[in-house]
């Protein structure tokens, strides 16, 4: 059974000022996403199933079913604010849904294979997928889950410090835990470094930094499901709580029910969080379109 590409496409954008998730990157329009597809479909992923919100179903299909008709099976998710389908039985007034891990889990009656999930707005590189798609085939387990490792000078700014999720790795390659570090930058002799409260401290430029590219078997539907009721239970009253997919990968490893395999890729990360990180994008695929990675019309 192939697995299933999981793009994660519901944020609102707020900081881009836009949806970023359909914005045009490529020599033809291209969308970031267009760019993970590809290279999903080359690696042997044999669906695609984007999870949105219901209201832009109709603007998604539109762009991406007459590109991919033929080429891969497409589906998609609706993450929404309803919190019975999750057996909790109360309205929670908020602006946006519940964060990464709940659109996972939104997932959950339509996603029967191994599958991966990313990010819509960030480009990942054809040799994370070629990895995911071996390891998912090859080594996944309900207790062993996977996540990419970027080298984090593969994932800095030129522009400024950035946020990174470090991630400590034991001798058989599982993650131990993710420190989350708020400035990280080049320094000027090319080196990495990150500020906190007691000073700057140096990092490996090659230290494995999470991009939100994980590994899962549908085991993590049922496992995460009762982590999510027991947080809207604690975070009723914070509009802003938010249930990432780390904090389902910490109480996992912390409680031995699954390790998580840090795959390492060479591959240059890029994204979009801003407005002004559309020209480098740009300019990043417009590098790759020349050496011949991709071709110039893509579909």
């Amino acid at each position: 059974m192939k697995p299933t590409l999981l793009i994660l496409a519901a944020g609102m954008a707020s900081r881009y000022g836009s949806m970023k998730q359909t914005d045009g990157f490529g020599p033809n329009g291209e969308t970031i996403i267009d760019y993970s597809i590809y290279d999903a479909i080359k690696a042997g992923f044999g669906k695609v199933s984007f999870i949105i919100r219901e209201e832009f179903a109709d603007k998604f299909k539109s762009i991406f079913e007459p590109k991919l008709n033929g080429k891969v099976e497409t589906d998609y998710i609706f993450q929404s604010f309803d919190l019975k389908p999750f057996g909790i039985d109360k309205e929670v007034e908020r602006a946006k849904p519940w964060g990464t891990a709940h659109a996972v889990l939104a997932a959950r009656n339509q996603v029967k294979e191994p599958f991966c999930v990313i990010n819509a707005d960030d480009y990942y590189g054809y040799d994370a997928f070629e990895k995911m798609v071996k390891f998912l085939t090859t080594e996944a387990t309900d207790s062993q889950y996977s996540l990419m490792g970027y080298q984090i000078d593969k994932t800095l700014s030129e522009n400024g410090s950035v946020s990174r999720g470090v991630c400590e790795v034991d001798d058989k390659g599982n993650m131990t835990g993710v420190n989350e570090r708020t400035e990280v930058y080049f320094k000027e002799d090319g080196s990495v470094a990150y500020k906190d409260a007691t000073g700057e401290h140096p990092l490996p430029n090659d230290k494995p930094v999470s991009m939100n590219f994980w590994g899962f078997t549908p085991a993590v539907f049922e496992q995460s499901l009762p982590m999510f009721q027991k947080f809207v239970e604690a975070n009723a009253e914070n509009p802003k709580a938010e249930f990432f997919i780390p904090l389902v990968a910490d109480e996992l490893i912390k409680s031995g029910t699954a390790a998580f395999k840090v795959i390492p890729t060479p591959s240059k990360w890029f994204g979009v969080t801003y407005k002004e990180d559309k020209e480098i994008v740009q300019a990043s695929i417009s590098a790759l379109v020349e050496n011949g990675t991709y071709p110039a019309n893509l579909w």
